[in-house]
């Protein structure tokens, strides 16, 4: 019997697996081909320390080192821009307030990113700590930790039964049935639905897509040092992303778990928005697609074991943030199981833990 059995094998669920692999076996079961298939896989992957609720901030910056130095780093330089009009001071200010940037004339952000459009941008600041994140090699980094540990990675196992036993849980995944003292519930969309299936009441997640484009480099241009942008109240962004730009609309549509795609429509509005900011038009797409931010009903992550069954553990609701607070969130999970002091504050464990949404 295994002492922890985590379904997911996105970021959330490789790095808690990896954390929990020093304190006992582990096995991680992923229903897709591959490790990161779904939200994990379609992330602007950007470590931004200021981004994000006070818990997600917190995170964020007991996470800093380890992005940074562990196994090498998985960071690379890529700075933060804000962007807006005339129009759009208020939430501008809100926005670069909120973030701790500093601000820039938008000659200065147009120094920092050509294509931007003098004409129409009146508002800019700039964070030189942000960072890309490598997050294959950080994915890979906790399957090795997990392997090298003895437990096992397992993917093509979607799970279709689960049953409380008297020594903990029993698991169909696939053709193989899994029993373990402990189940951590990392699925993503999906969190809910594992819950209820342990005869668990679901705790409220809801998937939110989001949609992103790949275009061509605009003007010939090499974008491969430009900051990430955003536009005032995130109703857009941009990244270079190997010689190309995405841009994305930022939407919220609220959706059922399943394989999501961009809405054509919705990306049509998002290159439009971008497009008021720059002076070269979106002419044709490279490619695109869409993921699902899940997030809590008060959109900060859920960690550690229920209340109501210590042999459940929740590592959920990680939104647009799973990548960034992943070595912290993870070891303050496995801390949490094991009945170690955290190293967080009584506010910020109040925020994360599970029993504030019961």
């Amino acid at each position: 019997m295994l002492d922890f059995l985590v379904i997911g094998g996105g970021i959330a669920g490789i790095s808690a697996g990896a954390r929990l692999s020093h304190l006992g076996s582990v096995a991680v079961i992923e229903r897709e081909s591959a490790l990161g298939y779904h939200a994990s896989g379609r992330s602007a992957a950007l470590f931004e320390e200021n981004y994000g609720k006070a818990s997600v901030i917190a995170l964020n910056r007991a996470s800093k080192s380890y992005h940074h130095e562990a196994n090498g780093g998985v960071l690379s330089p890529r700075g933060f821009m804000l962007v807006a009009t005339a129009d759009m001071a208020d939430a501008f200010a809100q926005d670069r307030a909120t973030m701790k940037m500093a601000e820039i004339t938008p000659q200065e952000a147009r120094d920092l990113c050509p294509i931007l459009d003098l004409g129409v941008i009146t508002l800019a600041a700039y964070d030189s700590e942000a960072w890309d994140i490598d997050t294959d090699r950080l994915i890979q980094n906790f399957a090795r930790e997990i392997r090298g540990n003895g437990g096992q990675v397992l993917t093509r196992a979607e799970v279709t039964a689960i049953s409380r036993t008297p020594a903990g849980w029993q698991v169909t995944a696939g053709d193989t049935v899994h029993e373990a003292r402990n189940l951590v519930n990392a699925s993503g969309a999906w969190a809910d639905r594992i819950a209820v299936m342990a005869g668990l009441p679901a705790l409220g997640f809801t998937p939110l897509r989001r949609s992103m484009a790949r275009i061509p480099a605009p003007d010939g241009h090499d974008p491969s040092r430009w900051p990430m942008m955003f536009g005032a109240s995130e109703n857009w962004y941009c990244k270079p992303d190997a010689g190309a730009l995405i841009v994305s609309p930022a939407e919220e549509v609220p959706c059922e778990p399943h394989d999501a795609f961009a809405d054509d429509m919705t990306l049509a509005e998002g290159l439009a928005r971008y497009e008021a900011h720059v002076t070269t038009p979106v002419t044709r797409l490279l490619s695109n697609w869409a993921g699902l931010r899940t997030f809590a009903p008060d959109r900060q992550l859920v960690l550690g074991p229920d209340p109501r069954d210590a042999s459940f553990v929740w590592c959920a609701g990680q939104g647009g943030y799973g990548f960034q607070t992943a070595p912290a969130a993870s070891r303050l999970l496995a801390d949490l199981v094991a009945g170690n002091p955290p190293e967080f504050d009584a506010d910020t464990l109040a925020a994360l833990r599970v029993d504030r949404l019961l």
